[in-house]
């Protein structure tokens, strides 16, 4: 109601006084609301931060360890190479630190250095100022059989080297030095230095060892302690708090760093690191701002049309009753007002969910396309097992549709025997992932080219290669695995049918020849080898990079193989195209004992 002249002032400012009071509760309402809503929209944009923080995390992680998995595995298989195993002096060391220089520019290592059981170095790519590295960690884990690694601060340059050292075994399975690639971590973080959020890692003492923020490196944290401090040891602004779950961190470290970020962690075995990022929480408390900003609005819009109606309905109550038709326009348009503000809320509420949806597909989409990677390695090693089962399998419909079970027999049999290979393939994948191998024995070679070609049968069929082999009527044992060896003819088969695919005459021959050592000749008439002493080498490749047909990968891991067999692999060009030839030690029983 609104003061009247028939009215007190003592009744005026009572009005007066509820007005004020109605006024001030819809003001905390409203504040109150639009906290609730901010809150609520700070822990749903918290969580959508989380997520993609998250996937970024594993995805500067798998980079990271990827990227220094490739000098690990260069230690690896470069230890037992013949130009180190074969050092001396003069000559010897020349061809030794060639290997090794080579080695170092194709990797980008800052050096790559064979050593002796006492640390000596007897063979480097660059010059090294210390010789005596015995009690280098990672020196002294390779003397212990296994793989090392070891990571620090140069006193000289305040370069930060990653190093890894692979011990090198005998004839007999003794050591005999090892071979240590060192790998300058700033080149590392060239590759995604720059990135929108920072991430750093911290090794095991609480030092921030690797950063794409060059502000954080050698950054400590204290015993007990959630923050980092500087390399001097001065405190910095720093404060934890948990919002839904989640970590915040509040900081002053710098103008690249943000002030509020999202704290997220993530343990690396694998390079004894972990791995943390800090996402800048701004984004998220504009959007919740703005939710609270828009609810805000709609309330206060709602409050003055709420207001001003009252006030009309109030005159209109106070003037003449003809006035009831307005009063009643009045207030359909009001309705219509009030109708329209619902649909915009309802359509602001359907984009909010459009949007939570399309940021949910797109992290299942970045899940999708990892699991995708994943499983191109395995079927990689299992489609040559399973056509042939598939084959088997087949033949075996139809010898039973004819009543030969003696044949369907057989074809069980043999899809049996496949079954078995796939799990002895599965067996050496998992081996070859964590550096293990199945024992080596007596193999009869007969036996592994006829699996091989076998194995490849089905494709040389259907792309009209034509396979010559004739197996010789008695075994011909030789010393290796039986799994890893056939992987390896049928690498080399599988070349050769991949070099013949533009030729009009496909034709691969096998021969199999006693002696000593034994030797394995697969010829085809392709082109040739383009360049024969690289095709050994990792990643090198004549077909397109990154399709289907390959990686540059077959050949080198089967030189490694036949390398760890006591043999030999190499590729030479032909008058009609090209021939590897692998040598394999006999079989003895001395040997075996």
């Amino acid at each position: 109601m609104r003061c009247t002249l028939a009215m007190g002032v003592a009744e005026c400012k009572t009005l007066d006084m509820q007005r004020i009071w109605i006024i001030a509760g819809f003001l905390c309402a409203v504040g109150l609301l639009s906290a609730a809503v901010w809150t609520y929209g700070y822990r749903q944009a918290l969580s959508q931060l989380s997520e993609k923080a998250e996937a970024d995390l594993e995805l500067a992680a798998d980079r990271l360890s990827t990227q220094m998995q490739v000098y690990q595995e260069v230690a690896a298989l470069m230890a037992d190479h013949p130009a180190l195993q074969a050092l001396g002096a003069g000559a010897q060391q020349q061809a030794a630190r060639k290997v090794l220089l080579d080695v170092a520019d194709k990797t980008a290592a800052v050096n790559v250095i064979y050593l002796d059981t006492d640390g000596q170095a007897l063979a480097a790519a660059q010059p090294v100022a210390q010789l005596d590295m015995s009690e280098h960690p990672a020196f002294e884990r390779a003397m212990q059989g296994a793989l090392g690694s070891a990571h620090g601060v140069e006193h000289e340059s305040g370069d930060r080297i990653y190093s890894y050292a692979a011990p090198a075994f005998g004839d007999s399975g003794q050591i005999k030095g090892a071979l240590m690639v060192l790998a300058d971590v700033q080149d590392v973080e060239q590759t995604w230095r720059g990135s929108t959020d920072a991430v750093f890692f911290v090794d095991a003492d609480g030092v921030v060892f690797i950063s794409n923020r060059s502000d954080l490196l050698l950054w400590h944290r204290a015993q007990g302690q959630q923050g980092l401090m500087s390399p001097a040891g001065e405190n910095v602004e720093f404060a934890s708090s948990r919002v839904a779950g989640h970590e915040v961190w509040k900081l002053n470290w710098g103008r690249y760093l943000p002030r509020r970020a999202l704290h997220l962690t993530l343990d690396l075995p694998v390079i004894a690191m972990t791995a943390e990022m800090l996402v800048d929480v701004a984004p998220a408390r504009r959007l919740a701002g703005l939710q609270a900003a828009a609810v805000a609005a709609i309330c206060f819009a709602f409050g003055a049309l709420l207001f001003l109606a009252s006030e009309r309905r109030r005159t209109l109550a106070d003037a003449n009753t003809v006035l009831e038709s307005r009063v009643a326009q009045r207030t359909r348009a009001l309705t219509a007002a009030n109708s329209a503000l619902r649909r915009e809320v309802a359509e602001r509420e359907e984009a909010e969910a459009a949007l939570k949806q399309a940021q949910a597909e797109l992290v299942q989409a970045g899940k999708l396309s990892a699991l995708g990677k994943m499983s191109a390695g395995i079927s990689h090693e299992l489609n040559q097992p399973l056509m042939a089962i598939q084959q088997f399998a087949d033949n075996g419909s139809a010898f039973l549709e004819r009543g030969k079970e003696k044949k369907t027999g057989e074809n069980l049999s043999r899809i049996s025997d496949m079954a078995a290979r796939m799990a002895r393939i599965i067996k050496n994948l998992r081996a070859f992932a964590r550096n293990e191998s199945e024992p080596m024995g007596r193999v009869d070679l007969v036996e592994v080219l006829n699996t091989a070609a076998e194995l490849t049968e089905s494709r040389l069929r259907d792309e009209g290669v034509e396979l010559s082999w004739e197996p010789p009527n008695s075994a011909v044992y030789a010393w290796g695995g039986e799994v890893r060896l056939v992987q390896v003819f049928v690498n080399l088969i599988n070349n050769g049918a991949d070099a013949m695919a533009d030729r009009a005459a496909r034709k691969i021959s096998i021969t199999l020849t006693e002696g000593q050592p034994i030797r394995v000749s697969v010829r085809d008439t392709g082109p040739g080898i383009e360049d024969p002493d690289r095709v050994f080498e990792p990643f090198y490749t004549t077909k397109t990079v990154g399709s289907s047909e390959g990686m540059g990968l077959g050949l080198s891991i089967s030189y490694g193989l036949v390398q760890s067999f006591g043999g030999d692999i190499r590729g030479a060009n032909t008058d009609d195209g090209a021939e590897f030839t692998v040598e394999l030690e006999p079989f003895s029983e001395d040997k075996a004992a």
